[in-house]
């Protein structure tokens, strides 16, 4: 038989009892769509399956979960690492911006502090950096980014804003060597600057000391001690230190006294060094010379010191000739004049 003549009888009942079937199937269909509709128990049904299921597909799901816990938790984790470095990394920039800012503002209240003493004081100073320090009990020395090119020299007196630190002892071409005042090897004559009492302060390594103070002198713990001038090294009235005790000696005659440096010589990077020594004011020579018998019958400013008044008295007095000179026939009224009481003089 030809192949387009269909296929045999056989095929055509098969078909007929597949569509029986589908219609069955529609029939029963529609049974349970009206009985969803009037009693919804297939909505209940649907609802307690969907529950009994439910660990089966949370189970299902597991692996994916976790999957994508562990992808998320190792992306945090990278992230936090990268950010915890950044910001670590931003931190030791911020500390050390920091620090150079302190150290920038210390070492201007520092420069300030120098410049204010050295405007105040009138001194002719040099400003010269640190270059080393060495402060071993036994060495008190300090290194100056400053020698000789700059103009330091020999014996030059060196301080701080808190006052006297040393001397220059040796000069190179570019550095200089300070000789600190508490060095075993360094003495600088002072006074008590409270009575005027002249000792001697002496180096101990990282103090001061004074030796062989009378126990008439009224020396005192707090007393502040100065730089006395003698000697012409250093200049008169500059801070040396204050005294912290005393204490008698080993023969019970003499104090010995502990100061406190007055200058910062462990601190600062700048250092000022005196070009020149100011002069000491010297007070006028009055031995010899006595005053009138009459006295002053007018108040008056006294003669300042150094003034060429006490050196014109004598001559004038020695003159013979009254009218010699205009100004001797002044004193005359004065000499017969009474002399006032002895709470009156001046």
């Amino acid at each position: 038989m030809p192949p387009y003549a269909g296929p045999p009888v056989a095929s055509r009942q098969g078909d007929a009892s597949s569509t029986l079937r589908l219609l069955a199937y529609l029939a029963l269909a529609i049974i349970l769509i009206v009985l969803d509709d009037q009693g919804g128990w297939l909505a209940r049904l649907r609802t307690q399956a969907g529950l009994a299921v439910q660990p089966v597909w949370a189970l299902a799901g597991l692996p994916g979960r976790v999957g994508a816990s562990v992808r998320d938790n190792a992306a945090s984790h990278n992230q936090l690492v990268a950010e915890n470095r950044e910001l670590r990394n931003q931190l030791l920039l911020a500390n050390a911006r920091l620090t150079r800012l302190q150290t920038a503002a210390l070492d201007n209240a520092q420069l300030r502090e120098l410049l204010n003493v050295a405007e105040r004081s009138g001194l002719d100073v040099q400003l010269a950096p640190i270059l080393d320090i060495d402060l071993d009990p036994v060495k008190q020395r300090l290194v100056l980014d400053a020698g000789s090119r700059e103009g330091v020299h020999i014996g030059q007196a060196v301080i701080d804003a808190g006052g006297l630190m040393g001397q220059v002892i040796a000069v190179t071409p570019l550095h200089s060597t300070v000789l600190l005042l508490t060095d075993p090897d360094h003495a600088v004559p002072v006074t008590v600057a409270r009575n005027g009492v002249r000792l001697i302060a002496y180096g101990r390594g990282d103090r001061l000391e004074l030796r062989d103070i009378p126990l008439s002198a009224g020396v005192e713990v707090g007393d502040e001690i100065v730089t006395s001038g003698l000697g012409g090294r250093f200049p008169a009235g500059f801070p040396v230190g204050r005294i912290l005790e005393l204490r008698p000696d080993d023969t019970h005659a003499f104090l010995v006294g502990e100061l406190a440096p007055a200058a910062k010589l462990d601190r600062g990077r700048d250092v000022l060094l005196l070009r020149s020594v100011p002069e000491i004011p010297r007070m006028p020579v009055t031995a010899g010379l006595e005053p009138p018998a009459g006295g002053d019958t007018e108040p008056g400013p006294r003669p300042a010191p150094n003034s060429e008044t006490p050196r014109r008295a004598a001559p004038a007095a020695a003159a013979d000739p009254p009218a010699a000179t205009p100004a001797a026939a002044s004193p005359a009224p004065a000499t017969d004049a009474p002399a006032p009481p002895a709470g009156d003089r001046r």
